[in-house]
């Protein structure tokens, strides 16, 4: 410091995930901003998913579009994300960052291999802006089985941060840890270890206007999908041995785009719709889809699912597909398309009971109509469950949770008390939609595989879709 109070001016974004217009409008805010207070006085960081497989120039860059993107706001540096670290194999991670000019601090991922963090990523990053001096610690959600089933291993949060705030505090001004982990686990960072003088937090898409101060450590985040940008300014008085911290966030729907920006994204979109064009089958007949009921594609997928996983049945969502198919080529945008959820196949252990209840479940509009959005899922609505190796007699006129008078599996009568092995999404096992489903039992991921790419190679057996038509529901009686 230099006989003066320094005050540093620190924009922060979190879970953009691929919004892409209102990330043009960021960027443009940021420029603003460096032309005010003088580029040194301007620290710009992202707590994670900053990139979402839904968006098209994602998929059909592998990431790069928004790689590109974190150079051109020419931010300090960066956190991963689930979104970052569970949408792509290490390998692709490492093509990916190996080039990337912005520093991706992380410090509680390691590779299984090796026990060491990938040569692009550091546990911890300093800088001097304003004169003040930095350190940055980078924590990410722990998805523990998801992470190791891709050569990862996630380290527990808090003492991983313990850790390295005791190793960069003698040497800094400010301590600053970007978190995804979620508000409440940053309320837990910030009671349990000392030493933090910043949180900016994000996973849980919460929004805080303003910063919230827990003992000596303040939290702020940014809400989700770059509806919002956070900006604080810290000042350290000379001779001070804390930092003040004020600030708030912001709305960017009235800020004015960046027109670079707009052009870098429509270059990496034609690019992505002229990679994604590759065909992937060829329909004689269209696959119609309908949400609320059981149809030909959604059971296609269930049959999908069913066989990857190797289990007795299958049992998805129909709402993971927006649309039907025509008849005549299907291409990888086509399948983007109606399925770009980042969703994978998992196989679990579900009594005939816990079967029959989730089905009844999705015979009811509260949960087949429900809308919402997380946990990988991309979709509208929920939609009805459909099922393959599983065929069922349905009375509607029944009262709720009665409605299925029969079940057969292999031609047999469902045992309400029997195990059975279900293939079905990694979503239900987080508790969301049919939240019954979150009681199975041996789970076992399959990674990296997404449920359009399992549906593509079913898409290319012809007995599978001609059996995808034979209807898994009957009905005794119907309502009308």
């Amino acid at each position: 410091m230099n006989g003066r109070d320094v005050t540093l001016t620190l924009i922060h974004t979190n879970d953009i995930h691929s919004h892409f217009d209102a990330a043009s409008r960021i960027a443009s805010y940021v420029e603003e901003v460096r032309r005010s207070v003088g580029e040194d006085n301007v620290l710009l960081l992202d707590c994670g998913d900053f990139l979402d497989r839904v968006s098209v120039e994602t998929e059909g860059s592998g990431g790069a579009a928004n790689v590109a993107l974190l150079e051109r706001f020419g931010y300090d540096a960066v956190l991963i994300g689930n979104n970052e670290g569970l949408s792509y194999t290490i390998e692709e991670l490492d093509s990916l960052f190996a080039d990337c000019t912005v520093p991706v601090v992380c410090a509680n991922m390691i590779r299984e291999n090796s026990g060491e963090p990938p040569s692009w990523m550091l546990p911890s990053w300093t800088t001097v802006k304003s004169g003040m001096r930095i350190g940055v610690i980078g924590l990410t959600a722990a998805f523990e089985v998801y992470y190791r089933l891709l050569g990862w291993e996630a380290l527990e949060p808090i003492s991983v941060a313990r850790t390295y705030v005791s190793r960069i505090r003698p040497n800094v001004d400010v301590v600053i840890v970007l978190s995804h982990l979620g508000l409440k686990y940053d309320e837990q960072l910030a009671a349990q270890v000392e030493g933090i003088d910043l949180i900016l937090g994000g996973h849980t898409h919460h929004l805080l206007a303003s910063p919230l101060t827990i003992g000596n450590t303040t939290i702020s985040a940014a809400g989700k999908f770059g509806q919002h940008v956070g900006r604080l300014e810290l000042t350290l008085a000379e001779g001070g041995n804390r930092v003040r911290i004020a600030g708030e966030c912001l709305p960017t729907d009235e800020m004015r785009r960046d027109a670079g920006v707009d052009r870098l994204i429509a270059d990496y979109r034609a690019e992505a719709n002229a990679t994604l064009s590759r065909p992937v089958a060829n329909l004689t007949d269209p696959l119609p889809l309908q949400p609320y009921e059981e149809s030909p594609l959604a059971t296609l997928l269930a049959s999908s699912v069913r066989r990857v996983t190797g289990a007795e049945i299958g049992l998805v969502n129909a709402g993971q597909l927006l649309a039907g198919l025509p008849a005549g080529e299907v291409t990888e945008l086509t399948l983007h398309e109606l399925c770009p959820s980042p969703i994978n196949p998992c196989a679990i252990k579900l009594s005939g009971r816990q079967l029959i209840y989730a089905l009844e479940e999705s015979l009811l509009p509260e949960y087949y109509e429900l809308e919402f959005r997380g946990f990988g899922f991309r979709g509208k609505v929920l939609g009805t469950l459909c099922t393959d190796g599983l065929e069922l007699l349905i009375d509607e006129t029944k009262p709720a949770y009665n409605r299925i008078v029969e079940a057969r599996i292999g031609g047999e009568p469902l045992q309400a008390d029997r195990q059975y092995d279900v293939g079905t999404l990694d979503m239900f096992t987080f508790g969301v939609g049919y939240v019954g489903l979150k009681e199975g039992a041996d789970v076992r991921y399959l990674l990296p595989n997404y449920i359009r790419h399992t549906l593509a190679a079913a898409l290319n057996d012809e007995s599978m879709i001609r059996d995808c038509f034979r209807p898994r529901r009957s009905y005794r009686q119907r309502l009308l």
